[in-house]
């Protein structure tokens, strides 16, 4: 199963109704809040429904550099 970075743009299996699909991760942990690069929309979604609905990760962000890696 692939980790999730704040920062990671993740594409998704279905198209929003604005038509994109590709989302930006802003938080992450028991819930991932995601936005809609097309239309700027922010979505709370449990972290089982969110790793069900990724596609593939187009661009990672990777661990954060501030030496508290987890």
């Amino acid at each position: 199963m692939p980790r999730f970075f704040v920062g990671d743009v993740v594409k998704t299996r279905k198209t929003h109704p604005c038509g994109g699909d590709l989302w930006e991760v802003l938080r992450t942990g028991v819930d991932f809040r995601i936005k809609c690069l097309k239309c700027g929309r922010v979505l709370l979604l449990p972290r089982p429904k969110f790793e069900k609905s990724v596609k593939a990760v187009v661009q990672t962000a990777g661990p954060c550099q501030n030496g508290n890696n987890q």
